[in-house]
């Protein structure tokens, strides 16, 4: 069962952004905003990305010198 979210203080300009793209879509704001939610959810927030990456670089104990990577980088631009 779903519950429910109330946000106060939205612009205005903010609100008729979101009506206008929910009926580009055929849907209601209510529909959008919640497909919109569970988007946003569906991936980690770039800060706990970050972390989850910097957790496996320190764990594999792996460096690659920053000259290697730029001319890896470079290789197919010859």
């Amino acid at each position: 069962m779903g519950v429910q979210i109330t946000i106060r203080n939205v612009e205005e300009v903010v609100r008729d952004e979101l009506a206008a793209r929910a009926a580009r879509r055929g849907q209601s704001m209510q529909e959008y905003l919640r497909g919109t939610l569970e988007a946003l959810v569906a991936k980690p927030a770039p800060e706990d990305w970050l972390h989850g990456v910097r957790q496996r670089k320190a764990l594999s104990g792996a460096r690659v010198p920053g000259d290697d990577i730029i001319e890896e980088r470079d290789r197919d631009r010859r």
